[in-house]
């Protein structure tokens, strides 16, 4: 049984809940077979657990209220994508510009460096290659087409 429809229609909700916040955004809905909405959002600054459960609040009594789930058995999850999780959307890349990054590459080759430019098109990214007196810096463009993922670099 697919859950094309019922996404598509939560998809709406999200949206329709987002829209007097323009600094968030909607990464990624899943609906898992237990009727377990999952809703990853971020924010252009981030996203505080008080912002994700204010949309939870208001997401909840939007899918009660269109009566998605009969019975009203259904569970919704709304949280930021963690560090773990791959940048999906060009929003997602501005906002970690700046920031240590590995990339995939279609072909999985990867390259970790600093995320310094993000256009609607493609990355730049600075790698520097070699140690000490032989280490050489470069900034490589690489296209959105090229990458495969993208996923921040946690440094401690």
């Amino acid at each position: 049984m697919s859950n094309e429809p019922e996404l598509l229609r939560i998809e709406q909700l999200v949206n329709q809940v987002l829209a007097d916040e323009p600094a968030y955004f909607c990464v990624s809905v899943r609906i898992k077979p237990t009727n377990n909405v999952k809703l990853f959002l971020d924010g252009d600054n981030g996203i505080t657990i008080e912002k994700c459960v204010q949309f939870n609040r208001k997401l909840y009594k939007l899918i009660e209220e269109a009566g998605l789930y009969p019975e009203g058995e259904f569970s919704l999850e709304v949280s930021s994508p963690g560090v773990e999780e791959p940048l999906k959307l060009q929003r997602q890349y501005a906002k970690n510009t700046g920031r240590e990054v590995e990339v995939v590459f279609t072909d999985d080759t990867r390259k970790t460096g600093k995320l310094i430019a993000v256009t609607e098109a493609d990355i730049l990214l600075e790698h520097t290659e070699g140690k000490g007196k032989k280490a050489v810096t470069q900034q490589v463009l690489i296209p959105f087409s090229n990458i495969k993922s993208t996923t921040v670099q946690i440094k401690f």
